[in-house]
């Protein structure tokens, strides 16, 4: 992945995350793999953490320490109802503006 993609991609990564957590819970290294495996292979896991810092912070998860094999408990996320709010708002946002660059794209007004 290029540097603009990688640019344009930490703009909509909270976005992402809400979109994975709206189809199961999860925790950071699980997000990150799964990132991984659908060609994000430049996404650093601190980068993904800092987003479930934030979306934690902003109350949109519902957080769960769960024992783990390797070491401290993990902390497993799933959205909630705010979060859900917030996933819709990102995905009308996100059909606006693709819709709009499909546009100008093929150069129409």
């Amino acid at each position: 992945m290029g540097k603009q993609a990688t640019e344009m991609l930490k703009g909509i990564l909270e976005g992402i995350v809400l979109a994975i957590l709206a189809t199961r819970r999860a925790y950071g290294a699980e997000i990150t793999a799964w990132l991984r495996d659908q060609g994000f292979s430049d996404i650093a896991e601190g980068t993904v953490y800092a987003v479930l810092v934030r979306i934690e912070q902003r109350e949109l998860v519902d957080v769960e320490k769960v024992p783990s094999e390797k070491g401290p408990p993990r902390k497993v996320y799933a959205l909630n109802a705010r979060g859900r709010e917030q996933l819709d708002e990102f995905w009308t946002t996100w059909g606006f503006l693709a819709g709009r660059l499909e546009r100008l794209r093929e150069g129409e007004r």
